[in-house]
């Protein structure tokens, strides 16, 4: 099955949501009609521990770490994937950043005029 649309999660802290939303803005990512930047996001806590060799961008090498980080939420089309990604990971502060890909299985509803 080809998935045309695409939904991704993306978790950031709080501070960088407005770079993101440009970010997703310049490559066109976000629209919905006669709407642009259409995104849901949610607070959440995000757990990792920092291994050997990292430079992470909250917490210690060796130590459990804990922070208040939000999941923004936007759905895509697939062929604007690789540019989207692009767009995030440039501005992305966290060393490795965490960027879920979901097919979307979407119909749109016909609309008789």
């Amino acid at each position: 099955m080809d998935f045309k649309e695409l939904k991704l999660e993306i978790f950031i802290p709080e501070t960088h949501l407005s770079v993101l939303r440009l970010a997703l803005q310049s490559v066109g990512v976000g629209r919905l009609g006669n709407y642009d930047s259409c995104l849901a996001y949610s607070k959440l806590t995000g757990s990792w521990r920092p291994l050997n060799g990292s430079e992470p961008y909250w917490g210690v090498e060796g130590q459990i770490s804990e922070e208040e980080e939000i999941k923004v939420e936007v759905n895509i089309l697939s062929e604007n994937l690789e540019e989207t990604l692009n767009a995030i990971y440039n501005i992305h502060p966290y060393e490795e950043p965490l960027v879920n890909v979901i097919p979307l299985l979407n119909r749109k509803k016909n609309r008789q005029e």
